[in-house]
């Protein structure tokens, strides 16, 4: 299944060109599923057809949804969120309030990975577009499976050497107690949150399936979200394969009072070219009418790939690399727009932990590198270039 994530800064267009691409790939044949996991969906906009949380047929191999993160935690969060409710309720938190506090922060972008991972599974789509939240969102939602994957090591942790030997056995013998340790039902439910997790990540990053494409304006904030983008994007190992640039005005019709904007407009452009190269750049100008209904998403589709087939992958090039050298294991990531001014490394037993600003990407090393602190880190033009000797490592292993 092809999987094809779009994110840009909010208002730039990213439901039109997704749901244009979805148009495309069923034209052509791909049995295709767009979801929207934006809590502010607008998907139904695009199609002119009310869309709820499960696949709704919207022509010939085209299904659409909005993610609704309450269905979902109904379904899977109930015994979790009831425990937690008793939880605040016992602290004097009123219940009704404690019902909402249950609903924690990441929720919905949570059940939406989970639903990428049970679509794939399933068959019976050949092509699954995620229309996300503008990127800061959507970041924190690629980046959930890993920080997810962690947490769960912690709960079970704490589950095996303090739960099962001394919390659960002493809250049989109090009421209060009981209130604050988790049931085996709770526990239970968290694992199979987890094993709905498990692989999602594999998924998205799939170099063969799947991708992401970011749309942006030629506007300075854009482009400077945009940018930042690319960086955590390639740090956490999705792969870029096409920007599109919205709503440019036509360079061939008189724009009026927009004249002077046509002007910065071309300007941008030329950053945008010279920042992003060798992405491949699509530009579509701004309509004189709403992008709404499939006629209007046809069109829009012709104007991003013209003859080409949405499904391909338009630029191929892995964001990580381990490269083995003769006394040292070199690692290559490829961190466009980040300052080595703003990167802090550290490792931490067979993990290599990497922040830029506020977004930190953990890298699990090979066992023969487990514990050793990189010799030196320099850029090589885009690509940040961190050394492990070998040496070091045999060091260690004694």
């Amino acid at each position: 299944m092809r999987v094809i994530t779009f994110t840009g800064k909010g208002g730039v267009g990213k439901t039109s060109i997704s749901a244009a691409t979805a148009v495309r790939l069923s034209e052509l044949g791909m049995r295709t599923l767009i979801m929207s996991t934006d809590p502010a969906h607008s998907l139904s906009d695009s199609f002119e057809q009310k869309l709820n949380s499960e696949p709704t047929p919207v022509k010939q191999n085209l299904w659409a949804m909005e993610v609704n993160a309450y269905d979902d935690l109904k379904k899977n969060w109930h015994a979790v969120q009831a425990y937690y409710s008793r939880l605040l309720t016992v602290q004097g938190i009123p219940p009704i309030v404690a019902d909402e506090m249950t609903v924690l922060p990441g929720m919905e972008e949570l059940f939406s990975l989970m639903r990428v991972k049970r679509y794939k599974e399933m068959g019976k789509y050949d092509a699954l577009i995620l229309d996300t939240a503008p990127t800061g969102e959507t970041l924190r939602l690629l980046s959930l499976p890993e920080a997810m994957n962690w947490g769960v090591k912690l709960a079970r942790t704490v589950e095996k050497f303090v739960l099962k030997p001394v919390a659960r056995p002493l809250s049989k013998m109090s009421d209060k107690l009981a209130y604050v340790v988790p049931s085996e039902e709770v526990m239970q439910s968290i694992d199979v949150l987890f094993e709905e997790l498990d692989g999602v990540k594999e998924i998205l990053t799939d170099p063969q399936t799947a991708s992401v494409r970011l749309v942006m304006n030629p506007e300075k904030m854009v482009i400077k979200e945009t940018m930042r983008a690319l960086t955590y994007l390639n740090l956490y190992g999705f792969k870029v394969d096409m920007v599109t640039v919205n709503k440019l005005l036509a360079e061939d019709e008189d724009s009026g009072y927009l004249e002077k904007w046509k002007e910065v407009q071309r300007r941008y452009l030329n950053e945008i070219e010279e920042a992003f190269a060798p992405l491949p750049i699509r530009k579509v100008k701004m309509y004189d009418d709403e992008v709404v209904g499939i006629k209007a998403l046809e069109r829009l589709a012709n104007d991003v790939y013209g003859d080409e087939n949405p499904a391909a992958m338009m630029y191929d090039e892995a964001p990580m690399q381990f490269i083995r050298h003769s006394d040292s294991c070199e690692l290559l990531l490829k961190l466009p727009f980040a300052k080595p001014e703003e990167i802090e490394s550290w490792v931490s037993g067979d993990e290599l932990f990497i922040q830029i600003g506020n977004q930190r990407k953990i890298i699990t090393l090979p066992i023969t590198l487990a514990g050793v602190e990189p010799d030196d880190a320099k850029f090589k033009g885009q690509w940040l270039s961190m050394h492990f000797s070998l040496q070091g490592a045999a060091a260690k292993a004694i």
